[in-house]
């Protein structure tokens, strides 16, 4: 390991020589390989995970198959990693061990804002044969409650005013597909690769719909020409800090503006339904299979709920990271219990599916302390990520007669999040697209937990009827929200 006594060079193409032994480089030579996909989004996230999927095909079976990223708002990204060529390190920390590997599969970075009609362009290139997408589930600018376009969303109607220059990803979509459709092009797969169930008809609905107020024929022929296969995600990515961009240094002996820090394990479930061509990615660790869904319920419903149990509970007792929360033995075994009694029965997995060994890797990852991942940044959005990751397990189990006693204490953790008070006595400023909603709520520090369970059943958005109208859910989150606020987030999972 090299000790770094002055600024290291930067990280690119012309540095890649100086680099350390023991760094994992590319197994191929990025410039002998063409464009093929277009990401919008291009995130730790996305870095950290399909694009690393796609640099082991690249080195594999080669291909045209590298990846031009589109930020959608922030230039944060393309001034990270333009300079370097588009090269980006990818540290794997395990509890015991960290892989520095060198990511060449993004050729550069296009910065949307600044720039839409470059990232149009690039997506309606012949050659571009899959657009991608990690957007956030906000991103998609969803009906909270039908699914359907939010056609009455600012950016939305600014996009119809204006389609050639829009501001949503929707927007972007449509716009590249209407010039291949007029230069007689075929269309792309567009391949969803966020936390959001069935992202591939979630997808599909919103861009037909946006292109139908644009152009009936327009639509007609994306619904001909396009396909929207769906997948299912899972890696953690925190936000890289400074101090593991200095430790990258030192390993590196090079300076990486774009590092991206994760764990070693990933998980691709991608239904394999293509417009056109793909990377071979099931020769590298994807799953190419007909149904995604039992994998991403699973994941949404093991995985993610498990997460935000962690992050709301953390946050209430003063945690700042997840595993953090994890050391708490009270939590973690709740959460345990969480999943192997309550969760576990939701899921119809198939034959072959271990879902006992799925739990404990889960745990694991977790408790993964060389990983820090902030609660607050888990907790963020939790009005589109409840519904889908604890609030529909907790239907199915209240349709067939089960308890959702666990299930509402998590709920009843993100109800005091949002309405009560911080451990300095202040309402949180909430990060989450319904925040104007969760701040009329009445604070659960200072009114009986009755009335504020009843003004958040009444968030149509979040609860759907079944479960807000339902006397055993809210007299477990009534019982629930009480326990919190008398006795503290692990007080309560003791009791």
């Amino acid at each position: 390991m090299t000790k770094i006594d002055t600024v290291p060079a930067r990280l690119s193409p012309s540095t890649l020589t100086q680099l350390d032994e023991g760094v994992v480089q590319p197994g191929y030579e990025p410039s002998h390989h063409g464009v093929g996909i277009v990401h919008l989004g291009v995130g730790a996230f996305h870095r950290g995970h399909q694009a690393v999927y796609t640099d082991s095909v690249l080195a594999l079976h080669g291909g045209d198959w590298r990846i031009v990223g589109v930020s959608l708002r922030s230039p944060t990204v393309a001034e990270q990693l333009n300079p370097q060529g588009g090269l980006y390190t990818v540290a794997s920390k395990g509890e015991d061990s960290c892989e520095y590997r060198v990511i060449a599969a993004i050729e550069r970075v296009i910065a949307a804002a600044t720039d839409p009609h470059e990232a149009i362009e690039q997506m309606a290139a012949p050659d571009t044969k899959i657009v991608s997408l990690t957007i956030t589930e906000k991103g998609y600018y969803r009906d909270a409650s039908t699914g359907a376009l939010a056609t009455e969303h600012p950016d939305v109607v600014a996009d119809l005013n204006d389609p050639q220059c829009p501001r949503t990803a929707v927007g972007y979509i449509v716009e590249a597909l209407k010039r291949r459709r007029e230069r007689g092009l075929t269309g792309f797969t567009v391949l969803s690769c966020d936390n959001l169930r069935n992202n591939g008809a979630a997808t599909r609905q919103v861009v037909v719909e946006y292109s139908e107020l644009l152009d009936a024929d327009l639509s007609r022929w994306i619904e001909r020409n396009v396909t929207f296969p769906s997948s299912m995600v899972d890696r953690i990515c925190p936000a890289t800090t400074a101090a593991d961009r200095e430790a990258a240094a030192i390993v590196l002996g090079l300076d990486d503006q774009g590092l991206v820090v994760t764990e070693p394990f990933s998980q691709w479930v991608i239904e394999d339904r293509f417009c056109n061509s793909r990377p071979q990615w099931e020769d590298v660790g994807a799953e190419m299979v007909a149904d995604v869904a039992p994998y991403e319920t699973a994941k949404l419903r093991l995985m993610n709920g498990s997460h935000s149990a962690l992050a709301y509970l953390g946050c209430i007792e003063g945690y700042e990271f997840i595993h953090e929360v994890m050391s708490d033995d009270s939590i973690a075994a709740f959460v345990r219990h969480l999943m192997e009694k309550e969760i576990q029965s939701t899921l119809h997995m198939p034959d072959g599916f271990d879902v006992a060994q799925y739990i404990e890797s889960i745990l694991g990852r977790l408790k993964n302390s060389s990983l820090p991942y902030r609660t607050a940044q888990v907790a963020m959005d939790g009005s589109q990520k409840l519904p889908p990751r604890l609030i529909a397990s907790a239907i199915d189990r209240m349709d067939v007669g089960q308890s959702v006693s666990d299930i509402s204490l998590v709920i009843a953790a993100w109800i005091h999040y949002v309405s009560g008070e911080d451990e300095h006595g202040r309402r949180r400023v909430l990060d989450d697209p319904l925040a104007y909603q969760l701040a009329n709520l009445p604070s659960s520090t200072t009114n009986n937990a009755n009335d504020v369970v009843d003004a958040a059943l009444g968030l149509a958005d979040i609860f759907e009827s079944r479960a807000a109208s339902s006397s055993v859910f809210r007299n477990n989150l009534v019982a629930s929200l009480d326990a919190i606020v008398c006795h503290g987030a692990s007080g309560a999972v003791r009791r």
